[in-house]
């Protein structure tokens, strides 16, 4: 039976069952307590298991993908080495959410079992939990397998996701392979190669507390698991999981590449079967998304993608070996996983460097590695930690490696001597760093990802939409290894737009560069579904953005060109802002620019606009651009090879940026402003296009509204404008005159109450300058010496005014000083014979004023 037939068998068989059938999920699981690859079949349905969610079905069947690589003493070090070990294969499962139970599973187990895959029952073995009665009972009185192949076991037989939650017993069927596997005893007892287990039934039937206690679920689930390529090797009869089709014909692309013959010796057999495996797993994990790196997913790739090129190399392979074992992977399950052919060319590149750069690595390091190994004996078969760290910090081994070619000659490593040098090594660099401002952690992934896959490749100036790998995604950013979003640069801003895939849709608010000129980062939102990394995307830039920043930045060279013509040879660019709305340019200038300057500027560039000359961009080298007198960005570096952009016959200046194709289309230019930024720097802002366009919308209907109020037709304005600030001055002239004339007269009552020709009197409601005024008609009269003033005028507070004659005697700022205090304020000011004061606490107003009469003597 092939695997293209078991897969179809047992979807059928359960679909037939009233099982919905699901896609599998990719290996890069999302939920919170998935582990870090997709290794078992029910990561996809943890929501529903763990009661997150509602499922949509009550019964599930899939076929799904895994990677299943542990910790540090993981089944990686036992691929090649045994019957049954992979680090890549296939999970067939069912799932019943609150449907059948345990009766209902182990039944469906049966009947597959026995009824469609023709195994013969008496050499199927099950094992249940020590304390599973129930499991045990069916399987013996519903089923009919005698007890003597029913094993009870402990811990092994009991599923559970954490210290708490769902938990529950589970069944495993194996199946006797014979006596020339190993001994007899069942499961429990004999042979690990004589019985091989295919499929576990889990009864997750618990709810565990925090203190251990395990009460019933009131909705019980089963989640089962069979191996596919276990399955193919006990049905086919074959002695191993390399000998089924679905990895056989993976063995003989790797014969083919090494030129080595599987069987003529067991270790080159190891090494086949490690290389078959790793490259399976490898395509697998580089097509949904993970790219070798120095951390988390990205490392477990590395570290496998190295192990089969070590096998290879010590096969005596020096020629690239993965990608086309990538190939014949792709040629072999592309049926089962179509999305493998549509990403090929993508995967076998992302391998091929990679491998490229551990070979390399490899033939730097592995001199120098057998030459110390040969220095060391059996007496003491250690490497020492110093020498694994050299390895490691100059030509850039790994530990890993080091110890696993170290441990085939029988040598351990010293990896706490290796540990010390590194933290040595860490010490000194943070003290070398120390001061100084680093590249972080960020950056680091950012060089990893720019060395991995090459600086991201820009189409924006002729595409406003393209297709692209999506390298790396979080909630706030993603990386494409192509686009045409253009990266903030040279003045210009960063484009927006949307990244769309299969299953989600990324809102782009800004474009920059992760890595200066090389690696484009889109920073933004995810506003539907998610995107991951290795999906195709669509990205697509807001067009309409695109054209009006086009329009500006051109707009920018033309104003350029313009100033150096009105102003002089000396005008040279310091710096500028190219945004949609408007632009933005600064200047060397040593004055401000006239009212005629600037209308000569928007005259020069406007007339461009209307010759309509044809913009052209190419690219050269520095040298022939500098011959044809292109204008460089000041403080900009420059490589051999410029872009240029003839902006028609006048301009001509080196850029990156994004400009229009004729110079008509930018529109009409506006300088809005002119100032000052800098000693000899002047700033410009200006618009062009539609924004010119509303702006004169705006200012006509501005001037259309002021005429209407007035009365008067648009271009009667500045008439109208002229004789109503004169009719404003003469009504200004007769009010001020109107007030000195009520200030006498109530200067005179209040010269009545003087006490030894000085007035100190309180008035409410008055405004500032009346009180001042009234203050000084009281002082000029000629029997009083002193005045002060106090009040609360309309719009609140208090109001404080001294004034005095030069012969009184008497300081005006001292005489209000203390009251001002009083009621919460200050001021006075340094004329002697005038002083103004204010505060905020009118409730106190007569205190101050008390103490104004002590201060004039009264």
């Amino acid at each position: 039976m092939t695997a293209d037939e078991l897969r179809r068998l047992f979807i059928d068989f359960f679909a037939e069952r009233g099982h919905t059938v699901v896609p599998s999920s990719g290996l890069i699981p999302h939920h919170p307590l998935a582990p870090l690859f997709t290794n078992a079949g029910m990561n996809q349905f943890l929501p529903y298991l763990l009661g997150e969610e509602t499922p949509p079905y009550v019964r599930a069947t899939s076929v799904q993908k895994c990677v299943r690589v542990r910790g540090k003493h993981d089944d990686i070090d036992l691929i090649g080495r045994t019957t049954r070990h992979l680090s890549f294969f296939e999970m067939l499962g069912q799932w019943s959410f609150g449907d059948y139970f345990k009766e209902g599973a182990i039944k469906f187990a049966w009947e597959l079992v026995t009824e469609k895959l023709k195994l013969d029952g008496d050499r199927v073995w099950v094992t249940v939990f020590e304390t599973d009665d129930e499991a045990a009972a069916i399987w013996e009185n519903e089923i009919g397998v005698p007890p003597e192949r029913i094993q009870r076991m402990g811990s092994d037989n009991f599923w559970e996701m954490g210290d708490t939650g769902p938990c529950g017993p589970c069944s495993e069927l194996y199946y006797d392979r014979g006596p020339e596997y190993g001994d007899d005893g069942g499961p429990a007892h004999g042979g690990e190669e004589r019985y091989v287990e295919f499929w576990n039934l889990v009864f997750m039937q618990y709810d565990r507390a925090a203190d251990g206690t395990l009460t019933e679920l009131p909705k019980k689930n089963i989640d089962t698991g069979l191996g596919l390529e276990r399955m193919l090797s006990v049905i086919n009869d074959v002695d191993s999981v390399f000998d089924t089709d679905v990895l056989r014909n993976i063995v003989s692309a790797a014969e083919r590449v090494t030129g080595r013959r599987y069987g003529d010796d067991e270790e080159t057999d190891v090494k086949l079967r490690v290389v078959a495996d790793h490259a399976r797993t490898v395509t697998f994990l580089v097509n949904d998304g993970v790219f070798p790196s120095n951390e988390d997913r990205g490392y477990v790739l590395r570290r496998i993608l190295r192990r089969a090129v070590l096998r290879a190399f010590q096969l005596g392979v020096d020629r690239p070996v993965l990608p086309p074992l990538v190939e014949s992977v792709v040629d072999l399950m592309e049926g089962a996983y179509p999305d493998l052919t549509k990403n090929k060319d993508f995967v076998v590149g992302v391998v091929a460097r990679e491998e490229e750069k551990f070979r390399q690595t490899l033939r730097s390091g592995m001199a120098i590695l057998e030459e110390e190994l040969s220095k060391i004996t059996s007496e003491d078969p250690l490497l020492h930690g110093d020498i694994a760290f050299r390895l490691h910090d100059t030509y850039g081994f790994p530990l890993e490696l080091t110890k696993e070619i170290a441990a085939d000659r029988g040598i351990q490593v010293d990896v706490e001597g290796f540990e010390i040098a590194m933290a040595d090594q860490r010490s000194r660099a943070r003290s070398a760093r120390a001061g100084t401002e680093t590249d972080g952690e960020a950056t680091e992934a950012y060089r990893e990802l720019l060395e991995q896959f090459g600086p991201t490749e820009f189409v924006g100036y002729t595409d406003y939409e393209a297709k692209g790998r999506i390298l790396a995604a979080t909630a706030d950013e993603v990386i494409l290894d192509r686009t045409p979003f253009y990266a903030e640069s040279g003045g210009q801003v960063g484009d927006t737009g949307e990244i769309s895939t299969d299953t989600g849709v990324f809102q782009v608010t800004d474009t920059t560069y992760a890595v200066p000129g090389q690696l484009t980062r889109h920073t933004g939102r995810v506003t539907e579904g998610e995107v991951t990394p290795g999906q195709e995307g669509l990205a697509r830039i807001d067009a309409h953005r695109r054209e009006a920043i086009r329009r500006n930045h051109t707009g920018t060279h033309l104003l350029h060109w313009a100033l150096r013509e009105v102003l002089g040879p000396h005008v040279k660019q310091q710096g500028s802002l190219v945004a949609p709305d408007r632009l933005r340019f600064d200047f060397s200038h040593y004055q401000p620019l006239t009212h005629e300057e600037i209308a000569q500027v928007e005259a020069l560039a406007n007339a461009r606009v209307l010759a309509n000359e044809p913009v052209r961009a190419y690219e050269t080298s520095k040298d022939e651009a500098e011959k044809i007198g292109a204008i460089a960005f000041f403080g900009d570096k420059y490589g051999d090879v410029v872009r240029v952009i003839e902006a028609g016959t006048r301009s001509t200046e080196l850029c990156g940026g994004t400009h229009v194709g004729a110079l008509g289309m930018i529109g009409p230019v506006k300088v809005v402003s002119e100032g000052s930024i800098a000693a000899n720097m002047r700033r410009i802002e200006a618009t062009t296009g539609e924004a010119t366009l509303e702006r004169l919308k705006d200012d006509e209907e501005l001037i259309e509204r002021t005429a209407a109020i007035l009365r008067v037709r648009p271009d009667e304005l500045p008439e109208r404008i002229e004789r109503l600030l004169e009719e404003r001055r003469l009504l200004d002239d007769e009010l001020k005159a109107l007030r000195r004339a009520a200030a006498g007269d109530e200067a005179q009552d209040l010269a009545g109450d003087a006490l030894d020709g000085i007035v100190v009197a309180r008035r409410d409601g008055t405004a500032r300058d009346e009180l001042r005024d009234l203050a000084v008609a009281l002082r000029d009269r000629p029997e009083i010496r002193g005045v002060v003033l106090g009040g609360v005028p309309e719009g609140g507070g208090v109001a404080l005014v001294a004034a005095v004659t030069k012969d009184s005697g008497l300081d005006a700022p001292t005489l209000i000083a203390e009251a001002a205090r009083t009621v919460g304020g200050g001021g006075g000011g340094k004329n002697p014979e005038m002083a103004m004061a204010g505060g905020r606490d009118a409730s106190k107003l007569d205190e101050a004023l008390d103490q104004a009469r002590r201060a004039a003597g009264i």
